[in-house]
């Protein structure tokens, strides 16, 4: 660096010195001065702000908002430090009318941030209002508003709001007042449904509310006790005007407790469900505490644990559409689509389309037994009243399905309940390496939820069968094909058999009976009037094809045909099966399949008494022998 920068850099800094000083004494003269002048004003401001003048003013903004008379009967408290605020105490707001009057509401405390400015001109401004213990009175007329009664503000721009161009709303300025925040602390809420008569209540409510002004956007985080049960509530709209006053406006709303949580962000309309567009969220960990804590009941809840559902809402004619739905009930997820839409008669009908993974088709077939008769104490679907108050159009599939203790692969099945019937239909399914079909249908004449069911296997695995339903004694072991057919006037999964009356087919290829020694059975039969089937239970008897052809009625089988055709001998049985008691009353015979063998193996003639698995055979043939006594 040369000299002369050197001499020329000091003299720099002496120059910008004079002329900082000065600057910094004025800039610390006039922050005094302000500082001054802004406690003086706030000195001052309890002398120059009347106490009337600022309580008259939110009395008449109360009285402005809520088209009501505001009354205030306690004494005001002005505050100017450290915001201007006035507290009044045992706010109530009513309207006179001949006779008794109407309250919207009661406040023990309001306190509310004011202007001074505005209020040394003789106009009070307020925003940042806080309520504690309120109590609000609503009403919901018969098309799902609230009564935002006598031309209020707040009523006003209801119903002078329109939609914004950019997604928001707009207000004459005249109606476009400013709010800012809103505070409720230990608050009720009231509302009464003039439709149904009942009176909901919200108690120990605690908000924060933002509302800039009634043409922004809103936005509040409510906590309520609703019976016991406390709920959080986290809603946003751009266009709150639109929503209260029934129209189509965006929504983004939350809902949780311990009981259920939902979400939904899109299109609502508080007087019409059908207006619904958007993605929606439902979970239910528990279902039949959310039934208990809402007082209903409902006969198919107790096997339904848990449900949870995901899916994209819109409109469609007289309903809404579920599309890209996720749904799970218990360990059950579906994916698909559902509709719901009301019939001409205004009977809620749902349409869907589900794929499982895997199913419990239990609650399906409960559903079945909900009492078909409307004399209970809750109307509709809530008595049990499924055929009349709601129609079903379900088409379902899963890859497998479980209906303790069987289970099903690769499953097509429907549920379809319409004009005061209901059917459960399994079109298609895999089940023990073979095929059922299965139709199990319910009607208003079978009072009591009774129903009939049709069931056909063709080519199934009946040994896999026996062995999953641990039956004991000579069963036949082979593939067969099985055609049930059954009514009973209680619900078929919860009957017992002996409420169960219809008929049975069955037939077979070739196969074997477990613990039936067939040439020893004709021993015994030839030797002894009496003995034992387990005295015959040495080997098996293998048999080319069996048909079973039997009827059931109160409580005891009728076996028409019983036919064991085997590669020498071939058996038999007719008869009674009182399986009530477990017993056996039939007669059958044992002869050879070849008749050219008649003379070697003759017609054995016996009877079969006792009690299953170990019935007693009695010989006809040794005891026509026997010489009278």
């Amino acid at each position: 660096m040369t000299a002369s920068r050197k001499r020329r850099w000091p003299r720099s800094v002496r120059g910008a010195s004079r002329w900082l000083a000065p600057l910094t004494r004025i800039s610390v003269i006039t922050l005094l001065v302000l500082l001054g002048l802004f406690a003086a004003f706030r000195i001052a401001s309890p002398f120059l702000i009347s106490t009337g003048l600022v309580r008259g003013g939110i009395e008449d903004a109360l009285s402005n908002w809520t088209g009501y008379t505001a009354e205030i009967e306690g004494t005001p408290v002005l505050e100017f430090w450290p915001t201007p605020r006035i507290t009044l105490n045992q706010v109530t707001i009513r309207r006179r009318l001949p006779g008794p009057d109407k309250v919207l509401g009661h406040v023990d405390s309001l306190a509310a941030d004011f202007s001074l400015l505005a209020a040394l001109r003789g106009q009070v401004v307020f925003h940042e209002f806080h309520f504690t213990r309120p109590s609000l009175h609503l009403v919901r007329d018969e098309n799902g508003l609230i009564d935002w009664t006598n031309e209020g503000l707040l009523a006003r721009a209801i119903a002078g709001a329109r939609a914004g161009s950019g997604g928001g709303e707009t207000l004459d300025a005249g109606l476009d007042a400013e709010i800012g925040s809103l505070t409720v602390e230990d608050g009720t809420l009231d509302v009464t449904d003039q439709v149904t008569g009942k009176v909901y209540r919200f108690d120990s409510v605690a908000a924060d509310i933002n509302w800039p002004r009634l043409s922004g956007t809103l936005g509040a985080v409510i906590i309520a006790r609703v019976n016991g049960l406390d709920l959080k509530l986290d809603f946003s709209s751009m266009q709150p005007l639109l929503l209260f006053a029934g129209k189509n406006a965006d929504v983004r709303t939350s809902l949780s407790s311990n009981l259920v949580t939902t979400h939904f962000d899109g299109v609502a309309n508080v007087s019409s469900v059908s207006s619904l567009a958007g993605h929606v969220e439902l979970s239910v960990p528990d279902v039949p505490a959310l039934l208990s804590w809402s007082g209903k009941q409902l006969p198919v809840a107790q096997s339904i644990r848990n449900v949870s559902l995901s899916a994209d809402v819109s409109s469609i004619e007289m309903g809404q559409r579920f599309s890209n739905l996720t749904f799970a009930v218990n360990d059950a997820t579906a994916t698909g689509i559902m509709d719901f839409t009301y019939t001409s008669a205004g009977k809620p009908k749902i349409g869907a389309t589900l794929a499982f993974n895997q199913m419990n088709l239990s609650p399906f077939l409960a559903a079945f037994s909900l009492r078909l008769a409307a004399d209970g104490e809750q109307p509709g679907l809530l008595n049990g009243d499924l055929l009349k108050s709601l129609e079903l159009d379900l088409r379902l599939s899963a890859r497998r399905a479980v209906l303790e203790p069987f289970s099903l692969d690769d499953v097509g099945a429907s549920v379809l309940v319409t004009a005061g019937k209901a059917t459960f239909d399994i079109g298609d399914s895999q089940f023990e390496n073979g095929e059922l079909t299965a139709r199990l249908e319910v009607t208003e004449r079978d009072f009591d939820g009774g129903g009939k069911l049709q069931l056909s296997v063709h080519d199934a695995d009946f040994t896999a069968l026996i062995d999953r339903l641990g039956l004991a004694g000579p069963l036949p072991r082979a593939n067969g094909s099985l055609d049930l057919s059954l009514s009973t006037s209680k619900p078929i999964w919860n009957a017992g058999m002996s409420d169960v009356s219809g008929r049975v087919r069955f037939s077979s290829g070739p196969g074997f009976i477990r613990q039936l020694d067939i040439g020893m059975f004709r021993t015994l039969a030839a030797e002894k009037a009496f003995f034992s089937l387990s005295d015959a239970a040495s080997a098996s008897f293998d048999f080319n094809s069996m048909s079973i052809d039997a009827s059931f009625a109160n409580g005891s089988a009728e076996v028409r045909k019983l036919a064991v055709n085997g590669p020498v001998q071939s058996l038999t049985l007719s008869g009674v099966v009182p399986y009530r008691t477990n017993g056996l009353a039939l007669s059958g015979s044992l002869e050879a399949t070849d008749v050219s063998r008649a003379d070697d193996l003759p017609m054995l003639p016996f009877f079969v008494g006792g009690s299953w698995p170990d019935p007693v055979i009695s010989s006809l043939s040794v005891m026509m022998q026997r010489p009278a006594q």
